[in-house]
């Protein structure tokens, strides 16, 4: 099956054809580090860490850019509450606490969230502040094609004219007259309400570390204008997609978009949005009390059910958490590992595994593999997983080592490709630990068995209350005794 995705701009699913054939060229936006990452940073971030495994499981050679928006007015406003000499600060702040400094600080608590989820770094992860030269150019250049203009009070800001660029509202399908917050803009120094700020004059009070000379003034860039001008200079004028949560669409992806085409840029060929998260069908709110962070999740399960629950869904439907959902995620990996550790018990640590081989193909192997083709179709791939993993089961049962064989070299294979093998280093069940467990466990399990010929069943009952003990669950089949990890 050809490879096809969702776009956005065109609203329709489509063959994906690269730029460059064999290769791959994503912008997908990062974290504004001006706080702890929330769920849909972390959830936004597997969605397009599966979309880069699987264009390299298809063959690609993918260049990937995320950015880092390290100056921003929350960043600023943060940062001045500070010095505040009545701040108290709350878990996670710190007193007198420079912008520059606060913005590095959250950015190293994304780059351990990312990694302790398996999130794979990118190719390169520019900041905004280390781009204001391509920002000016972009500006010039936007100026001088007459779709941008100094602000008209003297502000020292430079805005781009929407009503200059036909095409402004095409990405969301949307009337200029009619968008979103046009009434809510702030009019001073525009020709248009709507217009928005490629570039910021310093305002009093702005710590000077925060401002740039420019030709317009002394300041520092609009949010838009920064990732048109990295991902322009690290993957060209024209790229293969753009992605970020379904948030940014307006005004975000909507400015970028903009700007870049009014400056002559070809710009994404693909926008790819993934959705949002929920709680109990409501959207997710401090204010409300019904917010849940990624490192709450990780105090309650380890970093691969994290993944696995967040990264479940199909990338741009929303994903529902509720009090069990990691419960029900853990289930779902337990069966993964409690199939790979008898696996590796009964054929050996190594099995034969051949990275990037799932053996003879099988239904499952093909809908798996046509589900990831089909727009990312993750609940469809590991639907075809789990069908792998009971076949596996079943082949174990019947003493097929082959088919048992072929199975493991599948499930390794697809659970590699989702990312869920990444996440391992961190967890307690990674594939190396599950495959000495499994050694051990099946060899109790044989000194019980032929306790139980010789009906000695006191030392029987001994092996199972000593595994019970040490959290494996023993049950009794008519093809012989199994065993999985108790849950908490």
């Amino acid at each position: 099956m050809t490879l096809r995705f969702y776009d956005t701009a065109s609203a329709e699913v489509r063959d994906f054809v690269p730029l460059v054939a064999g290769k791959a060229s994503v912008y997908y936006c990062g974290a504004t580090v001006q706080g702890m990452p929330h769920v849909g940073h972390i959830r936004s971030a597997i969605a397009f860490d599966q979309l880069t495994r699987w264009l390299k499981y298809r063959g690609y050679r993918v260049t990937v850019v995320r950015n880092v928006t390290d100056i921003d007015d929350k960043i600023l406003a943060k940062s001045e509450a500070s010095f505040a000499p009545d701040f108290v600060p709350e878990p996670g702040e710190v007193r007198e606490e420079e912008w520059w400094a606060l913005a590095y600080r959250y950015e190293q608590e994304f780059l351990q969230a990312y990694d302790t989820l398996g999130v794979s770094r990118p190719t390169y992860e520019p900041r905004a502040t280390g781009h204001i030269p391509e920002m000016h150019a972009l500006i010039q250049q936007l100026i001088e094609r007459g779709h941008a203009y100094p602000a008209l009070d003297g502000s020292g800001d430079v805005y781009f004219d929407v009503r200059s660029w036909d095409k402004y509202g095409s990405l969301t399908r949307q009337n200029i007259d009619d968008m979103q917050g046009a009434q809510d803009a702030d009019p001073r120094g525009k020709k248009d309400a709507r217009d928005f700020a490629l570039w910021k004059g310093s305002k009093e009070g702005e710590p000077t570390t925060a401002s740039w000379a420019s030709p317009w003034g002394a300041g520092r860039p609009g949010w838009h204008l920064e990732c048109s001008a990295m991902v322009t200079k690290y993957l060209g004028t024209e790229f293969d997609i753009h992605g970020g949560g379904l948030d940014l669409r307006f005004p975000h992806h909507e400015n970028e978009m903009a700007q870049s085409q009014a400056a002559g840029h070809g710009f994404a060929n693909f926008w790819m949005h993934n959705g949002m998260v929920t709680y109990q069908g409501e959207k997710m709110s401090k204010s409300i009390g019904n917010t849940v962070s990624p490192a709450e999740m990780l105090e309650l399960a380890s970093p691969r059910v994290v993944r696995y629950y967040l990264g479940q869904a199909h990338y741009r439907s929303v994903l529902d958490y509720r009090p069990t959902s990691l419960e029900e995620a853990a289930a779902a990996v337990e069966r993964i590992d409690g199939f790979q550790a008898k696996a590796a018990a009964r054929l050996g640590a190594d099995f034969g595994f051949v990275a990037g081989n799932f053996g003879p193909s099988t239904e499952s192997v093909q809908a798996f593999s046509a589900a990831m083709d089909d727009d990312l179709n993750v609940p469809r791939a590991l639907a075809a997983l789990h069908e792998v993993v009971r076949a596996g089961n079943t082949a174990l049962a019947e003493g097929d080592d082959d088919a048992a064989r072929h199975a493991k070299n599948a499930v390794m294979i697809m659970t590699e490709a989702l990312g869920l093998n990444a996440a391992a280093s961190t967890d307690a069940g990674n594939s190396r630990e599950a495959a000495a467990l499994g050694v051990l466990v099946e060899a109790q399990l044989a000194a019980r068995a032929e306790a139980r010929a010789s009906k000695d069943w006191a030392a029987s009952d001994a092996i199972r209350d000593t595994l019970k003990m040490a959290g494996v669950v023993v049950e009794d089949g008519p093809d012989g005794a199994t065993w999985s990890l108790q849950r908490d």
